[in-house]
């Protein structure tokens, strides 16, 4: 089926798109969170720090600069959002290879919590799911995935807020 061709125009006829994608990104991204914040903030994380700490697991001890490309934010960003998992215990920060570098790693309290919220952010894609549908959410993955290949980054830009 062609992408443009859908329900509303079963001809196949070019679609122009009407509105503003920002804004239609952004109201869909609102809601998306509000659905992972509402499941994954039981194990009392917001699902931006599941995220870090997410990676954090997976890919650490990791030097920040390293850790900031993974999540493709800036160095900034990730500071502001590593202090209030450094200060809950669940992170922290220890020397690195040299009196320059340091390097985040996951405590055991950390790996803990992560645990008890990846148990609620697979509620939480199940629930989108189910409210979509198997075929739409791996479509919507699909779409994505070619819309960032699409799209270069802004110049200066190295990475977004979380």
């Amino acid at each position: 089926m062609n992408p443009v061709t859908t329900a509303s125009n079963p001809t196949g006829a070019a679609v122009k798109p009407q509105g503003c994608t920002n804004l239609k990104l952004r109201q869909l991204m609102r809601r998306v969170a509000q659905h992972y914040d509402n499941e994954v903030g039981k194990s009392g994380l917001k699902g931006t720090q599941y995220s870090l700490l997410s990676y954090v697991v997976k890919l650490g001890p990791i030097r920040a600069v390293d850790l900031a490309a993974e999540m493709k934010v800036s160095t900034s960003t990730l500071s502001r959002n590593l202090q209030p998992l450094v200060a809950a215990g669940w992170l922290s920060v220890g020397p690195g290879a040299d009196a320059r570098s340091h390097l985040i790693m996951a405590t055991e309290a950390g790996q803990t919590k992560r645990a008890e919220a990846q148990r609620r952010w697979r509620v939480a894609q199940e629930g989108i799911n189910r409210a979509l549908g198997v075929e739409r959410v791996a479509a919507l993955h699909s779409l994505l995935d070619e819309a960032m290949a699409c799209l270069s980054p802004v110049a200066g830009d190295d990475g977004i807020g979380l």
